[in-house]
């Protein structure tokens, strides 16, 4: 019997960029902001005018590591500091592992469907971005618990 395989739509990354996009202005700082579907691959992708160049493949990357390892890109950086689990993970899937924060797997009815990443302030900033565009559509499990 076939799976039916959940995911995010255009409609739904549209909805996440703009929430970023607010929580972006809000810090005063211009982003770059990506949605990726539940296999990886992008949706849709917002530079804000200003936001810095050396952030969009961060961006992307963040959020196509948030899906790829279905964890955030903060917990993954806990767990890949020297003498931790997976020390090393930034150097697998042809070096394009990005483990700081700000990617964020996107939950719905305890499925992911697929992640957001965000670049250009601070990590804390970064995370805030991504977490308020998931939280647009999401049932996202913040880093208090669950998925992570």
């Amino acid at each position: 019997m076939p799976r039916a395989l959940s995911t995010l739509t255009l409609s739904d990354a549209r909805r996440m960029l703009e929430a970023g996009e607010a929580k972006a202005a809000g810090l005063g700082i211009p982003y770059n902001i990506a949605v990726v579907d539940a296999g990886g691959a992008l949706i849709a992708f917002a530079r804000q005018d200003g936001a810095l160049e050396g952030s969009i493949d961060l961006a992307i990357g963040k959020a196509k590591t948030a899906r790829i390892f279905d964890k955030t890109t903060e917990y993954l950086a806990e767990l890949a500091q020297p003498g931790a689990p997976l020390f090393g993970i930034g150097q697998s899937n042809g070096g394009h592992v990005v483990i700081f924060g700000g990617g964020v797997p996107v939950m719905i009815d305890d499925q992911i469907v697929g992640a957001v990443g965000a670049s250009a302030g601070s990590v804390e900033q970064d995370i805030a971005v991504a977490e308020a565009a998931a939280a647009a559509i999401s049932s996202i499990q913040h880093r208090e618990g669950g998925q992570r």
